[in-house]
């Protein structure tokens, strides 16, 4: 298939690398101008979950293929676009009239109604997902982090329907994955699910603040501990939001059990390179995505009327 990613950060140059590396034919989208910045090949070491429980490391340089401009007439088979939270809804914009009926899998946190962050893309186009894979570039430009064996699919309009294999959006992403040895989770309930997800990560992005970087979370089981009893706040949050809590118990046990949850994420972190890479290599609790999910998610908990001491204590500096 002809895959286009759009970006060329971490996630899009982990997965395009997988999907090329199956046969496929990738290509990466980056803004005009930035071709020359990027250079020629990205040096990665990864620890690769897909054939082994724990990961196996990897070394590896990929030469990725590189674009400025996007036409209908491209015809790609699949757009992946994973972008922060905070740049959706302009990089949906810019791919609408680009793409023609290219299906697109959006993959990446998502805080507001799923439809209305993608518009004006159509929903019958997208399917929204969400990867298992991190880590971040170094300074000197060696991308380090982890990839896990599957990733979490949903239906392609984000509701609560378990259909999620009848559209064509779906079948394609989860046949790309398949042929990169990578599983597919379904979830049935997708915007509950990414909405939860981004109060967990809230909830690690603000203790990131206090101690001064995910990094230094890592085998820290006060911290982690932190983080999880600040995401338990955003849990009325997202009620208040009609996410039915009941649907993601699995998902949420960290807020219910947060000393336990963070004494053994913390053992995981320390010990298992593969827990460890994606906390590692995020040094600046003040980059762009994090900051806009802290403000996000406590701008919406005002707005419904419900404290989030924790949360505000985290953004104050105290």
């Amino acid at each position: 298939m002809k895959i286009l990613m759009f970006g060329r950060g971490v996630i899009a140059t982990i997965y395009g690398r997988a999907f090329e590396a199956a046969g496929h034919e990738v290509e990466f989208y980056v803004r005009p101008g930035r071709v020359a910045d990027y250079g020629t090949d990205v040096h990665m070491e990864l620890i690769d979950g897909r054939r082994a429980p724990l990961g196996r490391q990897t070394r590896a340089t990929f030469a990725p293929r590189l674009r400025e401009s996007i036409d209908p007439r491209d015809g790609f088979d699949l757009v992946v676009l994973s972008v922060g939270h905070h740049r959706l809804s302009e990089a949906a914009a810019f791919l609408a009239p680009r793409i023609g009926a290219a299906p697109v899998l959006v993959f990446g946190n998502i805080w507001q109604e799923p439809l209305d962050a993608i518009a004006p893309l159509p929903a019958d186009q997208v399917v929204f997902g969400f990867p298992q894979a991190g880590g971040g570039f170094d300074e000197n430009g060696v991308l380090r982090g982890a990839l896990l064996g599957s990733v979490i699919l949903g239906a392609s309009n984000a509701s609560n329907t378990s259909n999620t294999s009848a559209t064509k959006p779906h079948r394609v992403a989860r046949a790309v994955f398949a042929q990169a040895g990578i599983g597919v989770r379904e979830e049935e309930d997708m915007r509950g699910w990414l909405m939860l997800h981004v109060a967990l990560d809230a909830g690690m992005f603000s203790q990131a603040l206090r101690v001064g970087g995910l990094a230094k979370m890592v085998g820290d089981p006060r911290a982690l501990r932190g983080a999880f009893l600040t995401s338990r706040e955003l849990l009325p949050v997202l009620a208040a939001r009609g996410v039915d809590l009941r649907r993601h118990r699995a998902a949420a046990i960290p807020t219910r059990f947060p000393l336990l949850i963070g004494a053994l994420t913390a053992a995981a972190s320390a010990a298992l390179p593969i827990a460890r890479a994606s906390l590692a290599a995020h040094t600046d609790p003040n980059a762009a995505e994090p900051r806009a999910v802290l403000d996000d998610t406590l701008r919406t908990a005002r707005e419904l009327g419900i404290a989030v001491p924790r949360l505000e204590g985290a953004l104050r500096g105290v």
